[in-house]
């Protein structure tokens, strides 16, 4: 079974696929106009349970240094653009989508 993220700035949704079909869909906060989300394919290349702060629960790190998955702090930012360019995500939908999703996974960022 092979897992892949999808993310839509524009409806601030991550949709979770596995061989290609939907499986999950979680609303996420996306970056700031002056700090957007980047677009393009990304992976998740190391995971972080309990990194502190403005990063929640749990922290998943993208191969495009100093961007990732991430929990939050400050749960009503979700479905808004506030990031510094990060995907944030409700703690408890971060910690579901980590135990399911390995490192390795493909991430795809769309506008």
């Amino acid at each position: 079974m092979a897992y892949s993220i999808n993310v839509s700035l524009s409806n601030r949704q991550l949709q979770l696929l596995q061989d290609g079909r939907l499986v999950r869909s979680y609303p996420v906060g996306i970056g700031k106009i002056a700090t957007a989300t980047p677009t393009g394919t990304f992976r998740i290349i190391n995971k972080a349970p309990n990194p502190g702060g403005a990063f929640g629960a749990m922290w998943m790190g993208l191969n495009k240094p100093h961007y990732g998955i991430h929990g939050t702090n400050n749960p009503q930012s979700i479905g808004h653009y506030v990031s510094k360019g990060c995907i944030r995500m409700y703690n408890r939908d971060v910690l579901a989508l980590s135990r399911i999703v390995p490192i390795g996974t493909t991430v795809t960022i769309r506008p």
